[in-house]
């Protein structure tokens, strides 16, 4: 049984984590930069990249005494190689090299979107049947996915605009709530009349499996501020009215999201659905995905946002096969799963 060390730092969350046979959690530390980044309602790069700099080093330590192990006890060292911000990225990719080689131990790059498919592997018992059918969903991808096994995995939709987590950020941004806005939306949703205030669905063509925010986000802003032209609307939107508005903005986000899952089960014949990313962890999805005729399959909720544990349960399966990278590995700015390209 491999004992693996993942390492996290694609955006703004620095993370560690050893996993045991790529699925057994021993230690799972995440530093956040939630407040770091609030007064801008979104990530700024820079501030980023020097956060990660000063958290790195106590995260590993912590990671390895939480799981009672030593550098020297582990069988390999992953990291999220790809995609995110390049300056977030260096600083975990140089942080696993410098471990790798300073412990003789083989490195493994993992593509940080292929991880959270992954994720819904730790720390439960899950059966998941192949073909499958998976969506990553988050602040910074919505995109589908057919995986024919743990290392095929292929890209088969993608949103045209602004991811799904993205929305949920600018939305809750235009009602004068705090960040991020998804959360927050989700917990007032829960108790708004989702039938008062009807948005649009943007569903593309017929057999698209692509997805577009960018008019149900205006939507909500024409409402909130008035149509540009007509008279501007000079109250903001009371108590009521803000969680019947994201009541109705979350029914908008998780009809489209059930269609396209929909969809793509429908033309790649899959047996089951993986849903990752931190979206995964919305209450609104995951109750409409609890009638879908397929077993559905989400990660336990500590592991839907950015955590290492899933860089190194991913890693796993490159161990066992002896697939590693050597000290020259870069980091990535874009993914390593390809679109499929789908003759005309």
């Amino acid at each position: 049984m491999a004992i693996v060390l993942g390492i996290e730092s694609t955006c703004d969350e620095t993370a560690a984590s050893v996993v045991r046979d790529g699925t057994v959690v021993l230690s799972n530390v995440v530093a956040t930069q939630f407040e770091l980044h609030a007064r801008y309602r979104g990530v700024v790069p820079e501030i980023a990249s020097r956060a990660h700099i000063e958290n790195i080093l106590p995260v590993l330590n912590d990671a390895i005494t939480g799981a009672g192990c030593s550098f020297s006890d582990l069988d390999a060292i992953a990291v999220s190689q790809r995609p995110g911000l390049i300056g977030s990225l260096l600083i975990g990719v140089t942080a696993a090299k410098t471990l790798a080689w300073a412990f003789s131990k083989p490195l493994i790059g993992v593509d940080h979107v292929h991880a959270h498919l992954y994720s819904v592997m730790l720390d439960q018992p899950v059966d998941v049947q192949f073909p499958a059918i998976g969506l990553v969903c988050s602040g910074g991808h919505t995109a589908l996915y057919q995986l024919n096994n743990w290392h095929d995995v292929k890209m088969i939709g993608s949103t045209i605009d602004d991811a799904v987590g993205e929305a949920y950020d600018k939305v809750a941004a235009m009602l004068g709530l705090g960040y991020p806005g998804g959360p927050i939306l989700d917990d007032l949703a829960a108790n708004g009349d989702a039938k008062r205030f009807r948005f649009p669905r943007t569903r593309l063509g017929r057999e698209s499996l692509d997805f577009s925010f960018s008019g149900l986000k205006t939507a909500v802003l024409y409402h909130v501020r008035g149509v540009p032209g007509k008279p501007q609307r000079t109250t903001p939107p009371d108590e009521q009215e803000t969680t019947d508005i994201a009541a109705g903005f979350q029914a908008a986000c998780v009809d489209v999201l059930l269609e396209k899952i929909r969809r793509a089960v429908e033309q790649r014949a899959a047996k089951s659905v993986i849903i990752g990313g931190g979206v995964s962890a919305n209450s609104g999805l995951r109750a409409a995905m609890a009638r879908f005729p397929l077993p559905v399959f989400f990660p336990q909720r500590a592991y839907c946002t950015d955590n290492a544990a899933m860089i190194a349960g991913l890693a796993n399966e490159a161990f066992r096969r002896g697939e590693f990278a050597g000290l020259e590995m870069d980091a990535v700015t874009n993914s390593r799963i390809s679109r499929e390209v789908v003759a005309s």
